[in-house]
């Protein structure tokens, strides 16, 4: 008798091992990084992790990394629908000779995730002038409804092919939001959204809202390709080596891009619709000291609404599309 009941105390014993092991080991729907903080710690407020990629496996989906102190933080791949936000914190990825965040949709597993969404906000990326690109967006078909929020970041110094601020290849589809955001010091451009560059289909759509951000000093500004649906409000898009705004159409659909109360000025060219079934539309905008207003060259159209400032360069003649 009294052996059967070590039996079951031995058991029972056991068991609660096993449950504070696993209670200890669960993912925690809020988790901390310190620049002085271990990612052997279970990222707590009280013992945070060094780096975002120590804490992004301890946190649960739908969860949040945030900073406690000023740091680097490191390069990280997001594998899971997540919020890193660093609000009044100076928080830093340097991504020297790489990427600062991969976000590739196909390796969002997690089961029951429906709704895939990364939000990034008030983070600061150093290229250092060797980045690749600070942030990297990719997926197959099944990337239709994800999506990204860029908020409050800054984005500099990626000097190294492709050499880019933000990339987005969905071969899905999906949206793109930017706002409060500078991007700066590129190679290429600052802003690359091009579905056919995953290997999406002529269907393929991504939807991009650009709002109260800046683009400067880059290759061009911002970069739009086959099929995507651009709407960029309130932003500045200047000093940039080509383009501000570059639009080309590779694979059937239209690419549509609306600027309204935006800066277009000192660019090699204003506004470039490089190819057939691509228009640009301007309102409100002041577009001064470009080398050239606005190029048609590929069969693309670039459409004034009459109420632009471009210094007494006139927009084509015959824009299409108002109402």
């Amino acid at each position: 008798m009294n052996k059967f009941r070590f039996t079951l105390t031995a058991f029972a014993v056991l068991a609660f091992i096993l449950a504070v092991s696993s209670s200890a080991r669960a993912q925690a729907s809020r988790t901390w990084v310190s620049g002085v903080g271990d990612d052997a710690n279970p990222c707590s407020r009280t013992a945070p992790c060094k780096t975002y990629a120590g804490a992004i496996s301890k946190t649960a989906v739908n969860g949040e990394i945030n900073c406690l102190d000023p740091g680097g933080f490191g390069a990280v791949t997001i594998t899971k629908s997540i919020t890193i936000d660093c609000h009044e914190v100076f928080a830093s990825v340097l991504n020297a000779g790489t990427n600062g965040i991969n976000i590739p949709f196909d390796n969002f597993t997690a089961v029951g995730e429906t709704r895939k969404t990364v939000r990034l906000r008030n983070i600061n990326f150093n290229g250092f002038d060797t980045g690749l690109r600070a942030i990297s967006i990719s997926g197959s078909a099944g990337t239709t409804n994800t999506k990204v929020f860029v908020e409050d970041c800054l984005l500099d110094g990626n000097q190294t092919s492709p050499g880019r601020g933000i990339q987005d290849f969905r071969a899905g589809g999906g949206l793109l939001v930017v706002d409060n955001t500078t991007i700066r010091n590129m190679l290429a451009a600052g802003i690359t959204v091009d579905p056919t560059g995953g290997g999406g289909a002529s269907s393929t759509s991504i939807s991009v809202r650009i709002s109260n951000s800046r683009i400067s000093d880059c290759g061009s500004g911002a970069n739009f390709g086959s099929n995507v649906k651009a709407t960029i409000f309130n932003s500045n898009i200047t000093f940039n080596f080509g383009a501000g705004i570059f639009a080309v159409q590779n694979s059937g659909g239209t690419t549509e891009v609306a600027l309204d109360h935006c800066t277009v000025s000192l660019n090699v060219t204003g506004f470039n619709a490089s190819s057939a079934n691509t228009v640009i539309r301007v309102s409100n905008t002041t577009a001064m000291n470009n080398g050239t207003l606005s190029s048609t060259a590929g069969g693309g159209q670039v459409s004034s609404y009459g109420n632009n400032q471009t210094g007494g360069t006139a927009f084509p003649s015959t824009p299409t599309g108002q109402t």
